[in-house]
């Protein structure tokens, strides 16, 4: 049983996956057992093969067809074989042993699951950690002004920072978890291609567990956003929310 495997979904981002699979490689110490499955969903050739033969504890698993990013990440389900596990994004670059640390912290708690402090190539502090969600907040968020309290409620800016938290959703860009729990809650669900499944994935988990922030790391997060340029992620986008809303029921604010 290794101490930790990682799953990251590629869809025509070679660059950005031998990035992230690098800093881990490089900042995760030896005496940590790890494997990283990648996950790729791309149209593009295999390129991502041939570097992850240069690498004995990485995976390469070539899909037939796009499955999504939940679906992408459910595809390990049945070969995992390790204590805890980790959801990445391929613009996750690590500095320091993050996953060292959260395996410790899950390890002296209770919690379920863990998600770092991030930041963006600058430095500056990301708002990933936020209270349940509702329609208003979907509202405003697409708002470019106004609403100032209302937004800093949502991504929980009167919580000290400094400090581990318990928290109802954290975008999934980077989140460390027990592999039972993962495998008790079936992944996630596949009912949503892209887009919000991590806040249902989120709260299936705080109903039977528990999701922290832990300020102990941070990790680098390149966040892209592309479903706010581009129009076809944008009814991607909107296709989720209203699964999500259809499922667990509209709350309003």
């Amino acid at each position: 049983m290794t101490d930790i495997s990682i799953t990251i979904v590629a869809y025509n981002n070679e660059s950005d996956v031998r990035k992230a699979v690098c800093s881990i490689l490089e900042h995760t110490p030896s005496d940590i057992s790890k494997k990283i499955y990648i996950v790729d969903n791309s149209t593009q050739p295999d390129s991502l093969e041939p570097f992850s033969e240069e690498h004995p504890e990485v995976i390469y698993d070539k899909t037939p067809e796009n499955l999504g990013f939940g679906a992408g990440h459910n595809r390990v389900l049945p070969l995992l074989d390790s204590r805890f596990h980790a959801i990445v994004n391929p613009d996750i670059l690590l500095t320091e042993d993050s996953f060292g640390i959260l395996i410790r912290f899950l390890e002296e708690t209770s919690a379920g699951m863990a998600v770092p402090r991030m930041v963006d190539a600058q430095g500056i502090p990301q708002k990933t950690c936020r209270r349940e969600l509702t329609v208003l907040d979907l509202l405003i968020r697409h708002l470019p002004f106004g609403f100032r309290k209302r937004r800093a409620f949502h991504t929980m800016q009167d919580m000290d920072y400094d400090s581990p938290f318990p928290v109802p959703f954290a975008q999934g860009s980077f989140l460390v978890l027990r592999t039972q729990l993962f495998r008790e809650l079936g992944g996630f669900d596949e009912h949503f291609f892209m887009y919000v499944e991590d806040v249902d994935f989120c709260r299936r988990l705080n109903a039977v567990s528990s999701l922290y922030y832990c300020p102990r790391t941070t990790v680098i997060h390149r966040w892209e956003k592309a479903s706010h340029t581009d129009k076809a992620l944008r009814r991607e986008h909107l296709r989720s929310i209203l699964f999500y809303f259809h499922k667990w029921g509209w709350k309003l604010w």
